[in-house]
């Protein structure tokens, strides 16, 4: 009786569970009981079960603003899921709710604040997502990512944090990075990482000019499922992973040089670890975040940026170029701001 209790929410991509995972272990040293609050078949639900945390699925409905025939039967969807939350959540008493955004958070944020209980919500890309944007009234507080969020903000709420990171990234080892990799010490490594799911034309561009990146780098390439190329297994310098979970760490302690798409996560782990970057930024069929996102740390400097349609023909020159200025861009990074992100968060969570 008594113990602190928090409620986390968050959800529709990986990058909507991740920060609030790195959080779990600071939450239950300070104390709290731990909660979480999800759709009933989403991938948060999937990657918190192996924290043996107590999970509450609810209803939720995508908030589209294109035309969907399902636009006419998911507000119903989220009406339910407010039901569903605030009843819990009168139920449950927390002291706070946590969130991290996605559209499941929506019903849950309301609901919390229904009820009068304290909201701390997270926005991760340059411009705030929808399903953010319908939470900011009820919030206490407003994380962000990047300088430039904070005057998108409402006046009094802002706070720049960063993104929590986990600490199992911190504790990689080069040499075992190496192995897995069948990689020597006598050259830099490159990281090519196209997100969960790959990027065909990242993919594509690195492949086309890979001989000539093998002169001066040995390559570690996160391809996405299904994106192996069989005709590249073995070659000398270069090691091709579908996706990589426990021994990521050691591929970044690992890595000279990083090539990434420029999702908020992401690129904060990148900071995060310090490792030099050049920043793919995806555009069609996204809502322009990443491009956003990319010109911020470029504009830091954090990283260099190409455009997706001129990987192919800069990445050799760039690749050099950026390794060359390595301790420049690692003494950018050092400096910032957002790489104490758990413990304003924390400082957050229990102030409220």
């Amino acid at each position: 009786m008594g113990q602190k209790k928090i409620v986390l929410t968050g959800g529709g991509t990986a990058g909507h569970v991740t920060p609030n995972i790195a959080l779990l272990p600071y939450l239950k040293e300070a104390g709290y009981d731990v909660y979480y609050i999800g759709s009933k078949k989403g991938i948060e639900k999937r990657l918190i079960e192996d924290y043996e945390i107590p999970y509450k699925g609810i209803s939720t409905g995508k908030l589209r603003r294109y035309f969907d025939l399902k636009n006419f039967t998911d507000p119903f969807r989220v009406i339910h899921g407010y039901g569903e939350a605030r009843r819990y959540l009168k139920k449950l008493k927390p002291d706070v709710v946590f969130s991290k955004g996605g559209f499941v958070s929506v019903p849950v944020v309301r609901a919390a604040h229904s009820l009068r209980i304290p909201c701390i919500i997270h926005e991760s890309d340059m411009t705030p997502g929808l399903a953010n944007k319908l939470c900011f009234h009820a919030a206490n507080k407003v994380c962000c990512n990047f300088p430039e969020t904070v005057h998108t903000l409402p006046e009094g709420k802002a706070v720049l944090t960063g993104t929590p990171i986990r600490d199992e990234l911190f504790t990689g080892d080069r040499k075992t990075g190496l192995a897995l990799c069948g990689f020597t010490e006598d050259k830099p490594v490159m990281m090519i990482m196209g997100g969960s799911q790959g990027a065909v034309s990242v993919n594509n561009a690195i492949r086309a000019r890979l001989d000539e990146l093998l002169l001066t780098f040995q390559v570690v390439h996160l391809c996405g499922k299904d994106h192996l190329d069989p005709s590249l297994e073995g070659k000398k310098g270069y090691k091709q992973f579908e996706y990589v979970k426990e021994d990521l760490r050691h591929l970044f302690a690992a890595a000279d040089l990083m090539v990434s798409r420029s999702g908020a996560n992401a690129i904060c782990e990148i900071l995060a670890l310090q490792i030099p970057s050049i920043l793919v930024p995806l555009s069609a069929g996204s809502r322009g975040d990443q491009v956003l996102n990319a010109q911020s740390f470029e504009a830091q400097g954090y990283s260099l940026v190409i455009a997706t349609d001129d990987l192919e023909k800069e990445i050799v020159e760039a690749a050099g170029k950026v390794y060359a200025q390595r301790d420049k861009y690692k003494a950018a990074m050092a400096k910032s701001s957002q790489n104490d992100a758990i413990r304003v968060i924390m400082d957050l969570i229990k102030a409220y």
